[in-house]
């Protein structure tokens, strides 16, 4: 399985940067595809999950400014990101977990980085 993430970029405070993540080599289905960050010194954290039906999830701090949204069809997750803060940037990676026939995998795609600063 790889995972092609984009979108990340450098952005003024208020902004916006919309991130997308394709999927590809997938066997079975995928069941839930997410976003985390790590900032510079800091370990990585939770951002948004979203599962194949729909049901989302948010961290706190970006819960009214972030959207996520999948495209199960073309195996591909987004994220929505605007109101961007300088304590936003921070290399986001997407991950995905396809459910096998007895059990889940995870995967992790290669980080897109995010820059809000003036």
């Amino acid at each position: 399985v790889q995972l092609q993430a984009s979108g990340g970029g450098l952005v003024q405070p208020g902004g916006s940067l919309r991130l997308s993540c394709a999927a590809s080599g997938i066997m079975f289905r995928i069941s839930d595809m997410g976003w985390y960050r790590q900032a510079p010194g800091a370990e990585r954290e939770f951002v948004a999950t979203i599962t194949s039906g729909g049901v989302t999830k948010y961290e706190d701090s970006v819960e009214d400014r972030f959207t996520i949204s999948i495209n199960n069809a073309e195996d591909t997750v987004y994220l929505q990101m605007n109101d961007l803060k300088p304590e936003d940037t921070a290399i986001y990676y997407c991950h995905v977990v396809e459910s096998g026939l007895n059990t889940d995998y995870g995967y992790w795609g290669q980080g897109t980085q995010v820059t809000v600063s003036s």
